[in-house]
């Protein structure tokens, strides 16, 4: 079993923000390695925000971020179960992040739920005539159709976009780390872009 430093604990913590004891099993299970622990830890943090998911969040805040000179502003509404954690300094960046990530963005969806039946058809059916166009077997265009739609889930809804600050984590895995790292439930209720002229 690899010798788990202090030094490493404290990294990892940097890393994920979980706390000390969770860095400690975490490296443990892993072996000593940074990387499988920080997948661990992500794990965790995904199931502890599931079992949380259905708890009722009724308390949060109304963000607003404004860009570019005065030319883009939003405002988003995150919400948690206690004022507590509304008042945290670590939840109001959070909500300061999510706000600059729709400035930078714009996207039409907050989840891939919210993408209607009909969206979703007329864009498979984009992607199965251009794989067409290029000569793709028929066994293929499905796949790769398959493929594009993932990427139109990720480029247009917010949830599953990669954060701003940090591409290798996607904002629906950032907030899931919030939530295990709060014990509470955090959710977007709503958020709303405006652009000069438009």
């Amino acid at each position: 079993m690899a010798t788990v430093t202090h030094e490493m604990v404290k990294d990892l913590r940097e890393k994920t923000g979980a706390g000390i004891m969770d860095c400690k099993r975490a490296l443990a299970d892993a072996g000593g390695d940074i990387e499988k622990a920080v997948d661990l830890l992500r794990q965790k943090g995904l199931a502890i925000a599931a079992k949380k998911a259905s708890r009722e969040t009724k308390e949060g805040i109304i963000g607003s971020y404004i860009h570019g000179g005065g030319k883009i502003g939003v405002l988003v509404e995150v919400n948690c179960e206690t004022d507590f954690v509304a008042r945290n300094p670590e939840f109001q960046e959070l909500v300061k992040d999510i706000a600059m990530q729709v400035a930078w963005s714009n996207p039409p969806y907050l989840r891939r739920e919210d993408v209607s039946e009909a969206v979703l058809e007329k864009e498979r059916e984009v992607y199965r005539a251009q794989a067409r166009e290029s000569g793709k077997p028929d066994h293929v265009i499905e796949k790769i159709a398959d493929g594009k739609m993932e990427k139109f889930f990720n480029d247009s809804c917010l949830l599953e976009q990669p954060f701003i600050k940090d591409s290798s984590v996607k904002l629906l895995d950032l907030i899931s780390q919030k939530i295990a790292k709060t014990g509470e439930n955090i959710s977007i209720k709503r958020f709303i872009r405006y652009q000069l002229g438009e």
